[in-house]
């Protein structure tokens, strides 16, 4: 990928990993894989999404060994998704590192034109409230120096299921796989926009 997409001035980071199991057959793999890529571009910063462990209800602890191998600490959240959206301002992150951090994955599903209340899921409304909670959640990391929602725009994956939502599409998009827009996007703009 370093070698294929090098000249490309849109990439600052490479990523060399999301979301692996801690162990020392791990480590050991991506310490080489970390110090292979920086010797194939020393221009661009390494990073890569930790896993976060949850030290208790509310208080979430980044402990990675990779945090030697990486210029930018990064870990994906989904409060809210896969947690309790209710729980999003009762979170905290300890972070023992001393460099910048960047949410790589954080976001909810919603689809395109389905409206309600914002506490049921897959509604426009839901996702709309679910990135309003997670962006103020995510300005109380010390640190932060970037957010990555996931994803721009919906695409089809085998692998959901639910029929009359999914329709064999991830949701998680901010656009339609038709190119709508949907409510959350605009929650986005405006937290962008006051950045």
């Amino acid at each position: 990928m370093i070698r294929r997409d090098h000249n490309r001035a849109a990439i600052i980071i490479w990523s060399i990993a999301n979301e692996t199991p801690h162990g020392d057959a791990r480590d050991r793999f991506l310490s080489r894989l970390a110090t292979h890529a920086r010797s194939l571009d020393d221009t661009r910063l390494i990073s890569m999404a930790m896993e976060v462990l949850s030290a208790s209800n509310y208080v979430n602890r980044l402990q990675d060994n990779m945090n030697k191998y990486v210029d930018v600490v990064s870990f994906n959240q989904y409060v809210g998704w896969y947690r309790d959206v209710h729980d999003a301002p009762h979170m905290r992150w300890e972070i023992p590192y001393d460099k910048p951090v960047i949410i790589s994955e954080f976001g909810g599903g919603a689809k395109a034109g389905l409206h309600g209340d914002e506490d049921q899921r897959w509604t426009e409304e839901f996702q709309e409230r679910l990135y309003r909670e997670n962006l103020a959640m995510l300005e109380k990391i010390d640190g932060l120096a970037g957010t990555c929602p996931w994803v721009l725009k919906d695409f089809r994956s085998q692998r959901r299921l639910l029929p009359g939502i999914q329709d064999l599409f991830n949701r998680k998009g901010l656009y339609s796989d038709q190119g709508q827009r949907k409510k959350a996007s605009y929650v986005l703009q405006e937290w962008y926009k006051k950045r």
